[in-house]
């Protein structure tokens, strides 16, 4: 826990540091508190502002008399900073720094923030700006356990900003709606399978906010989603007023008609539950009970009229769905099919504009296609064009309002402030950079084994072998040990695993049995959620078994997790385990439950409710294994993977992938959109299941089929496509990994080796590996210059207005812009290269102008990439392990047109020499005018570095297109002994 930043608000609250009283304020250190003269209605009493740094003020609002005592799970202990000034005016107090100046409201506790030459950053709303509700923990979301009337009781409150209509707003988290602006989106900030919230927002105007709150919010519109019933008259098929038509009709052509005045079948409550007896019966028990859903075909229809002053109005729906749906709304079709497994459910979201007073046909077509199977439609109560385009924040519980207000020049100096706030990103191993290979799941030691020495035999890269769940015997999840039958000797395993030089990562859940021992020691110390327990919820493993999750809020917990870990796992195995995989980290006690009811199955916890805490499980998790094995083994670099996240993670040595998606086009594509956000909300290092996990049953029963006959089938034709093109689509985002259900994902068993989806996927993994010189200086940089690898275009080309929503395009590091393919059978696609520079193609060196749009060449083995002009890229030798050989020969690549520069980042790959200074750099610069690249001297030096190596200069240029040569490209070869040298460039 932050204990610094705890005994620091206490010495503020007690007068240790020095105070000045003056007009309306209170300097005290670093803070500066206002009293609010006429406060508003729901609004702040008082306003604190503490000075964080030039471009960093916090902001904390009451309407209690006082702060309160708290300590921060996501921000660190801050240096002292006192370099500010306070004046008061009849109306105001203003502090200001050399870069940002905030003014607070006397009279009403608002806060406007300017930058250091008086411009507008950002203000809040004249009324409204802050509104808190009265909150108290209901008692059905209470759970086992008791709380104090204190712990009880809180704020909701709400901060809302004006926006200019120009602005934009990024991050957030990982989300799969398919968003990348979210400039007027609404979007619920909870941790769910696939679905990552982090409190962060970015704008594309210089700044962003950081809120410290762990508790369910919202981002937009602050009101919840209405049944449809609530927001419009319903009228069925034959025009009767009330409801819609829901016709069923099952496999064996059985229908079933009747009228739903809601669609809001998106959960089931445990039918062993006495609190779900007690205070929820819906979801799923509101379908018709009796009726076999699983194959059968439903349709909603009828009208939808809704009242308003104007003529029309912008609705914002969200859409809950398993099984195939496609949503018609106005004869339009508003949602094209999509498709979830039936035990996974996602949503959608989607806006219309619809005429008032009118009555707008609506038809819904679903196809469940499971035994349990999820639907619903709800809607937002529409509001203004000016009111939804606001920055909106709403949070459920809080102590007070807690924000963070970053400035900064660029979009990664708003980042770098994040990352100051909330912990510096580790420089991850260097085998994290490779490619790593994945499956739900090998059942043995044997076949792990057996995998990575194929992958060895056919000389394809790999790094990383991963041991999914279900190692350990059927009746013990959480004991942390290897079933005997199916791994006889996994200390021999993971020494075969290292023989054939790759890593092991092994998946670890925070989840216990209540018959292994582990369970009963955390249990004896108070340290089980025991919701599930008392409602006796079995999972779905064999006949079903009763268990829970371990309090990761318990410091206490916290070590005995990892002690557990430890003796079962890592130091019984000679710390031969590389990595982490923590899964179901939201946490995930029970998939598909109303919200009230996983905050009962995971509460209380240590620290309060799980309404409070609700969001943060994941970063105290984190907290447990990072702290833990640098305990036992401090100088070798801990890695973990994370299915949920959290501001703050990256300080960990986390990095979090964006769950159990679908294997489907748009699911491919909203990845793309889900990566970007994630990377603009702070946290590095993200990845997915490359392939998708939930496969349709149409890709299994072609595999089967193939596996018979031999024939390769339409549906296996697309599976193999999607495959290729999620593989070149992942080799240009953080973390290079594939995962999925059968079909089995190892690149053979995807198809063979003379088809070109092989070929596609084995040359993006070589190329990957080229680029490691490339990449491992991006994790160096994510660390000592806060960089973000994954880089929405809004993150190098501000200004340029037509990059502000590209969903598609990204820079992976300064000089690859990627451009995926995310539609079957599509040979080119449009790709819009923005007006700062010119552009190369990445394979043909052939040279474009910026700020147009042009209809890229995509054929199935390729993707279009481009560099921009000014650019260095280093590409290393052909290897089939990250540290397989040392580059001593780099093929430089200059792409002129603009100045250029690159940092080479090189250290000791896996243990902590970087925190002791045991690591080199070497940086190239190329300047246009006297067209010379300047080697610089090498700075730093760290055990086992190369002291000569050779650089082979490759040049091109508008009038030198030379194409992509990774073995032996045209250039002009440079021995570099770390002395600087000059290369004149020939364009």
């Amino acid at each position: 826990m932050n204990y610094k930043h705890l005994l620091l608000t206490v010495g503020l609250l007690l007068g240790v540091c020095s105070m000045t009283r003056a007009g309306n304020y209170v300097k005290q250190g670093n803070t500066v508190t206002v009293t609010v003269t006429s406060p508003q209605d729901k609004g702040a009493r008082k306003v604190r502002l503490q000075v964080i740094g030039d471009k960093i003020v916090r902001v904390e609002a009451t309407p209690e008399a006082d702060f309160p005592v708290k300590q921060s799970l996501m921000v660190v202990s801050q240096p002292d900073f006192n370099d500010f000034q306070v004046t008061e005016t009849e109306d105001a107090v203003q502090v200001k720094t050399r870069a940002v100046c905030a003014t607070v409201s006397k009279t009403d506790g608002r806060v406007v923030f300017r930058d250091g030459k008086g411009h507008l950053l950002l203000a809040e709303t004249a009324r409204g700006g802050k509104v808190f509700t009265p909150f108290r923990v209901p008692e059905r979301e209470i759970g086992v356990g008791t709380l104090t009337e204190q712990q009880r009781n809180a704020w909701s409150w709400q901060m809302k900003f004006d926006s200019p209509v120009d602005e934009a707003f990024y991050g957030l988290g990982q989300h799969q709606s398919g968003e990348l602006n979210m400039k007027g989106k609404n979007e619920d900030l909870f941790q769910y399978n696939t679905k990552v919230s982090v409190p962060f927002v970015v704008s594309n105007r210089g700044y962003g906010l950081l809120w410290d709150s762990y508790s369910y919010c919202r981002f937009g519109n602050p009101e919840d989603y209405l049944q449809l019933n609530r927001a419009f008259t319903l009228y069925d098929k034959n025009g009767q007023e009330g409801a819609l038509t829901g016709t069923y009709t099952d496999k064996a052509g059985r229908t079933l008609v009747r009228r739903e005045d809601s669609l809001y079948f998106e959960y089931a409550c445990p039918e062993t539950s006495e609190l779900c007896r007690k205070y929820d019966r819906g979801g799923l028990a509101n379908l018709p009970q009796g009726f076999q859903l699983d194959g059968a075909k439903v349709v909603y229809e009828g009208s939808l009229l809704a009242e308003g002053d104007s003529p029309s109005a912008t609705f914002h729906f969200i859409l809950y769905y398993a099984g195939y749906i496609k949503v018609f709304v106005d004869g339009r079709e508003v949602v094209p099919e999509r498709w979830r497994t039936a035990w996974n459910p996602n949503a959608w979201k989607f806006a219309c504009r619809l005429r008032t007073g009118v009555r707008i046909p609506v038809r819904i077509e679903w196809r469940p296609d499971g035994g349990v199977s999820y639907c619903g439609l709800r809607v937002a109560q529409p509001r203004s064009e000016e009111e939804q385009g606001k920055l909106s924040v709403w949070s459920e519980m809080s102590r007070d309002m807690d924000y963070y207000f970053i400035a900064g020049d660029n979009l990664d100096e708003v980042i770098a402030g994040y990352r100051a706030l909330t912990g510096k990103a580790q420089v991850m191993p260097r085998w994290v950079m490779g490619f790593w290979q994945s499956r739900e799941r090998y059942k043995t030691s044997d076949e792990i084994v057996r995998t990575l020495a194929e992958f060895r035999r056919r000389h394809i890269p790999v790094d990383n072998i991963v041991q999914d769940w279900n190692y350990w015997p059927e009746d013990a999840w959480g004991s942390h040990e290897f079933e005997s039958v199916r791994y006889p000797d996994p200390q021999a395993m993971l020494d075969s695993v290292h023989a054939l030089h790759g890593r092991f990562m092994i998946s670890v859940w925070p989840k216990f049995y209540c018959s292994t021992k582990n369970y009963q020691e955390l249990d004896a110390h108070g340290w089980m959620y025991r919701q599930a327990v008392t409602d006796s919820i079995k999972d779905w493993v064999g006949p079903g078994y009763v268990g829970s999750f371990y309090d990761a809020y318990a410091e206490g917990a916290r070590k005995m997790f990892w002690q557990q870990m430890d003796e079962n796992l890592y130091s019984k195995y000679q710390q031969g385990i590389d990595a982490w995989w923590m899964d179901a980290s939201e946490p995930n006690v029970r998939d598909c439950t109303p919200m009230w009811y996983r905050k009962a199955l995971c509460g209380p916890t240590a620290l309060g409710s799980s309404t409070e805490y609700f969001n943060a499980y994941s970063i105290v998790n984190a907290d447990a294994i990072y702290n833990g094995q640098r305990s036992v083994n401090p100088d070798r670099r801990v890695f973990l993977l994370t299915r949920s996240g959290f501001a703050g993670e990256q300080r960990y040595g986390t990095a979090t992938w964006s769950g159990d998606i679908a294997t489907r086009w748009e699911d491919m594509r909203a990845q793309m959109t889900a990566g970007m956000n994630f990377s603009l909300a702070g946290i590095p290092f993200w990845g997915m299941d490359q392939g998708g996990f939930c496969v349709e049953k149409r890709y299994v029963a072609a595999q089967k089929l193939f596996d018979s006959t031999g024939q390769e089938n339409e549906d296996l034709k697309e599976w193999r496509e999607l495959q290729t093109r999620w593989h070149q689509f992942g080799c240009f985002v953080p973390l290079f990994r594939t995962h999925g259900q059968w079909p089995t994902r190892e690149v053979w068993n995807i198809a063979p080796e003379d088809h070109p989806a092989y070929q596609s996927i084995v040359w993006y993994d070589r190329l990957r590996y080229r680029l490691m010189p490339y990449l491992y200086s991006l994790a160096g940089a994510v660390h000592f210059r806060d960089y973000t690898m994954m880089r929405a275009l809004v993150m190098d080309f501000n200004g340029d207005a037509n990059v502000y929503d590209i969903k598609d395009q990204w820079m992976f590091g300064p000089s690859l812009m990627a451009c995926p393919v995310g539609y079957y059978q599509a040979r080119s696609r449009r790709v819009y290269l923005p007006e700062q520079c010119g552009w190369y193609d990445f394979y043909t060196g052939r040279y474009h102008a910026g700020g147009q749009t042009i209809t890229a060449e995509a054929p199935y083995e390729r993707i279009p990439v481009y560099v921009p002009a000014g650019s260095i890229l280093p590409f290393g030798p052909e290897m089939e392990w990250s540290d397989e050989k040392p580059a001593e020969l780099i093929n430089l690549y200059v792409y002129t047109g603009r100045d250029a520069s690159f940092t080479l980042y090189e250290d000791e790959n896996t243990n902590y020499g970087y925190e002791r200074g045991h690591y080199a750099t070497i940086r190239f610069s190329y300047n246009e005018a006297t067209g010379e690249l300047t080697i610089a001297d090498r700075k730093g030096r760290f055990d086992g570095m190369l002291q000569r190596r050779r650089f082979n200069v490759a040049v091109v240029s508008p009038a030198k297109a030379q194409p992509l040569d990774l073995d032996a490209p045209q250039g002009t070869m440079v021995d570099y002994d770390g002395k600087a040298v000059t290369v004149k460039i020939v364009k």
